[in-house]
């Protein structure tokens, strides 16, 4: 999160709401929150059914927050299976 943009947030209250907000609609897997690169971070590890949901996720930190988002795909060990086997079948 930019550093000025979430200094603000606090002052006015919005950070925890975005985040609370963020999560509600998410329902993370898990979330962790800390500094990178000397910044207020946050990983949130959620299941993204679709790509079109990137821009209702993302926004609002963005807009609200000054953030910067990566996306990082992941794989669960029955997808891991189900793309190993895909090999072995030749598709």
């Amino acid at each position: 999160m930019d550093t000025e943009a979430a200094n603000q947030a606090i002052k006015n209250g919005t950070l925890q709401k975005t985040v609370e907000s963020a999560l509600e609609s998410l329902r993370p897997e898990a979330a962790y929150f800390t500094t990178q690169d000397g910044c207020r971070t946050a990983f949130i590890v959620f299941d993204l059914q679709d790509s079109s949901q990137m821009p209702k996720i993302a926004e609002p930190f963005f807009l609200e927050l000054g953030a910067k988002i990566s996306y990082t795909p992941v794989m669960n060990q029955e997808d891991l299976r189900k793309g190993l086997g895909a090999l072995t079948r030749g598709g």
